[in-house]
């Protein structure tokens, strides 16, 4: 057996593939695809502080990616084939102003703030991942559905390194400008249906099946492969101390997944001692996995999942003809490609899932902005999912939480202009019509006359 090689997720299954073969789900089941290592060939490190010092020298490109830093971990590509441009040199910070919002008064607030990669998102970690496998194998086109990161990621990646073309699939009126623009600048083919982003994930897969295309979605296992290495600078950042919850957004759900999947194997591996909990947060108005999770009582049930409980809800969007709707872009997505291996990640991080209201995140967002740390609506699910589990008493006021904010605040400027804004029509065009009834923590602009002496005046009594 190869060092790396891919897995169906099922136990009951366990069908393995080539490294080399192209594949987003099991051959003989349909279920989703690991990544899985011979750990006797792989030589993983004997313990995580050896990462402290660098594996590459400084004129091997990959020394500038804080993704291949942690390649030991996920080995499944050379070293001389390894793509970069950049990504993963991302920072944990804590935050005492956002952990008070919070109510950690005697914990700790940390914010894995992942808007400084390249593209202004997490997705650059998993992207590069996905790219270095579609140039093992040859690829000459990569695609995604995106509701603007992924897309974003993906033909940043293709324009910086001209090895591919990035095909992107979007749904009319379901992305921010912000992240469509980096698309468009960066020369990808876009290609808007009409629709939303399920019903672009639907014909992205079909197109890339019948034309023979990397599909770069998360579905792609090797996506998932370099977002583990978000929670490794996570550990990193404390020390290599585990923290006692992550809390993530919960969209397609392939962070939370790669998390789980992350900190199994360094359990196994032997260089933790235990898994944090895990906290994935949904918009209310994309609930999928709090529907599922929370009300009707969906588990992995030991590699079992109930598929009837998903099957059953997901008939029942159908019928009412129900569409994910929520100011958090990034999250607004009703079928969760990942929801299986998200199943896992909660079973073996006892996690939970809660669901924020637009309300909540936009107030959020403003804490992290206050903070120094600009954040886009997605991000900010998870700063108000640990308050509200705070406020229920889920997490403890002493306990060290760890918040992933996934993307920078100018990928969606327009939701940040209109909280802060003292303009009350352009304020219900884009928050009213979402549920948000109030700006709770604005900072408007103060409006004075062209003279000296009143500008003066506004800021001797404001500041």
């Amino acid at each position: 057996m190869d060092v790396a090689f891919q897995r169906c997720i099922l136990p009951s299954c366990g069908a393995t593939y080539g490294i080399e073969e192209v594949r987003v789900e099991c051959q003989q089941c349909g279920s989703l695809l690991d990544v899985a290592y011979d750990w006797a060939k792989a030589a993983p490190p004997a313990k995580l502080a050896e990462f402290d010092r660098s594996l590459f020298n400084a004129a091997e490109p990959a020394a500038q990616s804080g993704v291949w830093r942690f390649w030991p971990l996920l080995p499944f590509a050379p070293r001389a084939s390894l793509v970069t441009i950049g990504e993963g040199q991302t920072q944990l910070q804590r935050s005492a102003s956002v952990g008070q919002f919070v109510g950690l008064e005697r914990g700790e607030l940390h914010l894995q703030y992942e808007g400084l990669n390249p593209s202004g998102s997490f997705k650059d970690n998993g992207m590069v991942a996905a790219f270095t496998h579609a140039r093992t194998i040859g690829a000459k086109r990569a695609a995604c559905a995106s509701t603007g990161n992924t897309s974003a990621s993906l033909a940043a990646f293709c324009s910086v390194t001209k090895l591919m073309r990035a095909v992107i699939f979007i749904g009319s009126g379901k992305i921010s400008y912000g992240k469509l623009s980096q698309a468009l600048d960066f020369g990808a083919l876009t290609i808007q249906i009409a629709g939303d982003f399920d019903d672009a994930m639907q014909r992205v897969r079909e197109v890339s099946s019948q034309l023979g295309i990397y599909l770069v979605n998360s579905v792609n296992p090797f996506r998932l492969e370099g977002q583990k290495t978000i929670m490794y600078r996570v550990l990193q950042g404390l020390g290599w101390q585990v923290p006692d919850w992550i809390v993530v957004p919960g969209g397609n759900l392939g962070n939370s997944s790669a998390f789980g999947k992350a900190f199994a194997e360094l359990k196994q591996l032997g260089l933790i001692d235990r898994l944090p909990r895990l906290a994935v947060i949904n918009a209310a108005g994309a609930n999928t996995l709090y529907e599922l999770y929370e009300r009707r009582g969906l588990r992995w049930n030991d590699g079992a999942p109930q598929d009837e409980i998903t099957s059953k809800y997901y008939a029942e969007l159908d019928e009412r003809q129900a569409r994910a709707s929520t100011i958090a872009s990034a999250i607004e997505i009703n079928r969760p490609v990942n929801l299986n291996k998200c199943l896992r990640a909660l079973a073996d991080m006892r996690g939970v899932v809660r669901e924020v209201t637009d309300q909540e995140i936009m107030d959020a967002k403003a804490q992290v902005g206050a903070g120094g740390l600009g954040c886009e609506p997605a991000s900010a699910a998870s700063v108000a999912g640990a308050k509200k589990l705070r406020a229920e008493g889920v997490i403890a006021p002493d306990e060290r939480v760890v918040c992933i904010l996934t993307g920078h605040q100018l990928k969606d400027p327009d939701a940040t202009v209109a909280y802060h804004t003292t303009d009350q029509e352009k304020f219900n065009q884009v928050l009213g019509k979402r549920g948000v009834k109030r700006a709770s923590f604005a900072n408007r602009a103060v409006a004075v006359s062209n003279n000296l002496e009143e500008i003066i005046r506004a800021i001797q009594l404001y500041s």
